[in-house]
């Protein structure tokens, strides 16, 4: 069989969904096949992500990437041109041996990995089989359970809410499109709930309802509300938080809300979390502490990781060694998946990897400013994930992964929805 190379790689600046510029790149092989992607870029970031590299000019107000797309069209294609096309591995080793920085920020991590994926599409393209198919092998036939952020507060939204997302959870459904359903209608009953109250129901970066509230319990409480008046009820639709601790925990472990002006010790944060969690049906807590506080995330996990998912974002960010620092701790037990904040397909993949070997689960995740790339989608159905994050079923690039997977659910077989055992 002929051996099908990389012929061409080319990038341009396109816009995500805040209006920031961002990069898509697009990978040519030698039988003419192709394949693109975009790369999203997040509001709230941790401390230790790969590089994103952005051109600090007038331009955008600093925010271009044509530095990136540069490095794309005139170091990276020279340097894969003529590469296996079916070698990943050897695609992204190539990559970072070019950077040859620790956190990629000579190419750019937002270069390499539009590059990476890209070159996973073609691949599969030129086989003619899908993307997940390609990543995961016949294996992957799992749909994700759905986590859909339904009110935005935080980074995501110029309100006075300071968790960052309240998001549904409906992990009691037979199937992705019952789940897909469930979660739609009860953002609706929401949105219903809000302008009844004369509530804002205008929406943050997530396609969430970013209302101004008395505080954060009063989002619980209103999510709980549209939960038990949706008929599906809470034990089979559970809520989950991403609290971006690190936004607001200082070098001392304290916690100071930025909104309401709240200032708690270490201990009284971890008590408050705890508090939620007897109170409400709460599923999942991510990056319930600050991303330097070991010591927090050790007593969090002492106090809630027998009960409820306890998600490292910025704790972990798509990192095997950072993981491998936490299963040596014994903090956290589940990690986001964001492939930007790595920078490569091959990275990303072996965190999930070493993740489900030390049993810790996995959730696949969108960015606040995202593009219509749906490749996450696909990443989730790959590794049989078990759970995804991309936002409200609301706004074009939020509802372009859902409606990926509703057409990979259709297009399997024998598909699985992740079991409500996958659930403490």
């Amino acid at each position: 069989m002929k051996k099908i190379q990389i012929a061409r790689v080319t990038a341009r600046e396109i816009l995500d969904s805040r209006g920031n510029p961002t990069i898509e790149s697009t990978v040519l092989l030698s039988d003419g096949t192709s394949g693109c992607a975009a790369v999203p870029s997040g509001a709230s970031t941790g401390a230790y992500e790969a590089h994103e590299l952005r051109d600090r000019e007038t331009r955008y107000g600093g925010r271009g990437v044509l530095l990136a797309v540069y490095n794309v069209n005139k170091v990276i294609s020279p340097a894969l041109c003529g590469t296996d096309a079916f070698e990943q591995a050897e695609i992204d080793h190539t990559m970072i041996s070019l950077d040859g920085t620790k956190n990629k920020s000579k190419l750019g991590a937002n270069a390499i990995l539009s590059v990476s994926i890209a070159a996973a599409r073609a691949a599969a393209v030129s086989l003619g089989i899908p993307l997940y198919r390609y990543l995961g092998g016949h294996g992957a036939r799992m749909l994700p359970v759905p986590m859909m952020n339904l009110l935005n507060g935080g980074a995501h939204a110029a309100n006075n809410v300071d968790i960052q997302e309240f998001m549904v959870v409906p992990h009691g459904a037979e199937q992705f499109s019952e789940a897909l359903r469930m979660g739609a209608e009860i953002y609706h009953i929401l949105g219903d709930i809000l302008k009844k109250r004369g509530l804002a129901s205008t929406v943050g970066d997530e396609g969430g309802y970013a209302p101004d509230l008395k505080g954060d319990e009063e989002a619980l409480d209103l999510l709980t509300e549209a939960i038990e008046k949706s008929g599906y009820g809470t034990d089979r639709v559970g809520i989950a938080l991403d609290v971006a601790a690190s936004e607001f925990a200082d070098e001392d472990q304290c916690y100071k809300l930025p909104k309401s002006g709240q200032i708690f010790s270490g201990e009284a944060w971890i008590e408050r979390i705890v508090k939620l969690c007897d109170r409400y049906p709460i599923l999942s807590v991510e990056d319930g502490v600050g991303e330097h506080d070991v010591t927090g995330w050790k007593h969090l996990t002492e106090r809630l990781g027998q009960r409820i998912m306890l998600v490292g974002d910025d704790l972990f960010v798509t990192n095997s060694s950072r993981l491998l620092d936490g299963i040596r701790g014994g903090y956290a037990n589940t990690i986001l998946i964001k492939p930007n904040q790595i920078g490569t397909l091959s990275e990303t993949l072996e965190v999930m990897d070493l993740a489900r070997e030390n049993g810790y689960r996995t959730i696949v995740s969108h960015r606040s400013g995202e593009t219509e790339d749906t490749s996450i989608a696909d990443l989730a159905v790959a590794k049989n994930a078990g759970f995804i994050k991309a936002g409200a079923p609301c706004r074009g690039e939020r509802v372009a992964k859902y409606n990926r997977l509703s057409k990979i659910e259709q297009s399997l077989e024998f598909p699985i929805y992740a079991e409500t055992s996958r659930l403490f």
